[in-house]
């Protein structure tokens, strides 16, 4: 029987509190839920609150059958209120929560020398605890494995330093348009093209991929030596909340199991597209 591959996200564990309601979320948590239902062994590394949401949460997680190392610590579980115009999330990100408190164990250690795939941000790297948890565990992961920096920029929760640092130490770059927009500025490269700055990532980071999302228009991967470009499927958007998460779970899932660049690329589009569809992220699919 063929090995299932191994996928960590680390990072946030949250409440997206939306007008509907609260959804479970939080983006490296997103990523591993959607690999997981495309076969991977994937495990979620976030810390929550001793209190009722932290509680509810770890329910919700258990609901989703997917692996886990979350730390319970005494800060309030994460919170993000989201506010939807046109199904488009603006974010107000609650500040000192349980997943700026991300400790650092043995298990986590032992798991990232396992790893095929990890996924992390600039978002939980705010705290000097967590930012710590994050780079340390990622030199545990082996040079051969895929090292994913989804920047995921939210208000002013980064640093030149961090991106920097970030994308050191990973080999795959995935970004949408309005956040390569700010890091061209960030990295004085304004004069490029969207295509002539993802090839300078790619060869200035030594990437193995550079994944630049561009919302209802189209999507982008940079190699060293070939693109994949696809437009993006027209769908009727209930939110786009957790879309490039399960983008990129789908894509680096697909790239795991064998798949071409282009058909991973595919099977990543689809996914993303019909997540739109649905409210919150953790979503229900059958393909």
């Amino acid at each position: 029987m063929k090995k299932k591959p191994i996928i960590i996200g680390i990072g946030e564990l949250l409440w997206d509190v939306l007008p509907t309601g609260k959804k479970a979320g939080g983006a490296p948590i997103n990523f591993v839920y959607h690999a997981s239902r495309l076969g991977a062994e994937s495990y979620a590394i976030s810390a929550v609150g001793n209190d009722p949401l932290g509680d509810e949460i770890m329910h919700e997680i258990l609901k989703i059958d997917i692996g886990y190392l979350i730390q319970r610590v005494n800060y309030p579980t994460g919170t993000v209120l989201v506010k939807l115009k046109g199904g488009i999330p603006n974010y107000t990100i609650i500040e000192n929560v349980a997943w700026d408190h991300i400790p650092l164990t043995e298990d986590m250690k032992q798991l990232a020398k396992r790893a095929d795939a990890i996924c992390f941000g600039t978002l939980a790297q705010r705290s000097k605890t967590s930012r710590k948890t994050i780079q340390t565990l990622l030199s545990f992961v082996s040079k051969d494995a895929y090292r994913i920096f989804d920047i995921n920029i939210r208000q002013h929760y980064y640093s030149k330093e961090i991106i920097v640092s970030s994308l050191r130490n990973c080999n795959v770059f995935k970004i949408n348009d309005d956040e390569l927009l700010l890091i061209k500025k960030i990295f004085e490269i304004d004069t490029k093209t969207e295509t002539d700055a993802c090839k300078w990532f790619v060869e200035t980071f030594n990437l193995k991929y550079m994944i630049l999302t561009a919302g209802a228009d189209y999507s982008a991967i940079y190699t060293f030596n070939d693109v994949s470009y696809i437009k993006t499927p027209k769908v009727e958007v209930a939110d786009t909340v957790g879309a490039g998460d399960s983008f990129m779970g789908a894509f680096i899932s697909s790239i795991l199991d064998g798949k071409t660049l282009v058909e991973a690329h595919q099977v990543a589009v689809s996914r993303a597209a019909f997540v739109c569809t649905q409210v919150g992220a953790w979503v229900s699919i059958s393909f």
